[in-house]
């Protein structure tokens, strides 16, 4: 007999248990992710009905509509929804890693990381006197990714003995004050137009975005988000604390290792081709957590799916409500997430 919570589902001679409120939350997620693809796909300078984009996506709408689907807003809005995913599951492992709600990939340093290899490069690979570049501007995300990666070794390095959850998290938060002064230093120091542009990427916006971007973050998405619900029980038993992952057999420090390795991963890669988009990390998995517990089986992907909404629909009110302005998708998120840390601040502030 199993509890009415779960359902039990047998397939030959395999069976297992399906959280029924999990399974119902991610059916109606899905279909709010689908829908909010289509609105933004068809929002915009042209307006295309619902019906138009489902034809256009296949590509047999009016030519005009085609290339404005294919050609402009849809690699722009499947990258902002794959960075968002990217973050939400970032968040949620680095949460249950280090047991402290407030927690996201900025406190690993990852972003401000990413954000000084970028400046740097920008720096760098600038041609004198004028704003042109002496390297393709497409080498800046493998720039922004090589940062966060470094910075997460960093962190790994620094705080491998032992690796206590408080050691990562001010290990974490001194190296990205660190990152950033150096970063605001090079700005000071830098051209003018540097600084602007630097700014754009590090507010976070996916503006630009090509389908090039759009399948290599998806592959990356699909290989890290994937390698995170496999190792969702070992993230469930670290979220319990050390005493009980170790005393039901699991390698602690081992586990810890390779669940921030995954955390860094996901942020680096959605940081590095959407910019420095900032609390998605930290909003989408207690978004999720409110809807479907603690159980990283289920927290995972309603994260993600959260995570990818919130970016989609911070890009479409940006390039839609101000218009004929541009507003990066970073500052809603920023405009949200800053009042949404203020009160999970007060809720948590028993925590320590």
């Amino acid at each position: 007999m199993t509890h009415k919570k779960y359902r039990a589902l047998r397939w030959n001679r395999a069976s297992f248990l399906v959280d029924q409120r999990a399974l119902l939350t991610l059916i109606v997620l899905s279909i709010l992710f689908i829908i909010t693809i289509i609105l933004s796909l068809g929002l915009g300078d042209l307006f295309i009905s619902p019906i138009e984009v489902v034809k256009a996506i296949f590509k047999q709408s009016t030519a005009m509509n085609n290339l404005v689907v294919h050609s402009f807003r849809f690699p722009r809005i499947l990258l902002a929804a794959l960075a968002g995913m990217g973050l939400a599951v970032s968040g949620a492992i680095l949460q249950g890693l280090v047991r402290n709600p407030l927690a996201s990939p900025d406190i690993i340093g990852v972003t401000n990381g990413a954000s000084l290899t970028t400046v740097m490069f920008l720096t760098f690979f600038s041609a004198s006197g004028d704003t042109s570049m002496n390297v393709s501007i497409q080498w800046l995300p493998v720039a922004s990714f090589i940062g966060a990666l470094l910075m997460g070794g960093l962190v790994f390095f620094l705080s491998k003995r032992g690796l206590s959850a408080i050691k990562l998290v001010l290990i974490g938060i001194g190296l990205s004050a660190g990152a950033k002064a150096f970063t605001d230093l090079l700005l000071i120091l830098g051209p003018t137009y540097l600084a602007s542009q630097a700014s754009i990427w590090m507010t976070g916006s996916v503006n630009g975005a090509s389908w090039s971007s759009v399948a290599f973050l998806l592959i990356w998405s699909i290989l890290f988000i994937g390698l995170a619900q496999g190792l969702a029980r070992r993230l469930n038993a670290q979220a319990f604390g050390e005493k009980v992952a170790v005393g039901i057999g699991n390698n602690l420090k081992g586990d810890r290792i390779l669940l921030l390795i995954l955390s860094t991963a996901l942020a680096g890669g959605a940081v590095a081709y959407a910019g420095a988009i900032s609390f998605i990390g930290l909003m989408a998995p207690h978004m999720a957590r409110r809807l479907v517990g603690s159980n990283f089986g289920s927290l995972i992907p309603v994260s993600a799916l959260i995570g990818g909404i919130i970016v989609m629909v911070s890009d479409l009110i940006g390039r839609t409500v101000f218009t004929p302005l541009e507003i990066p998708a970073g500052v809603f998120t920023a405009a949200i997430g800053a009042p949404y840390f203020i009160y999970l601040l007060y809720k948590t502030r028993k925590w320590g």
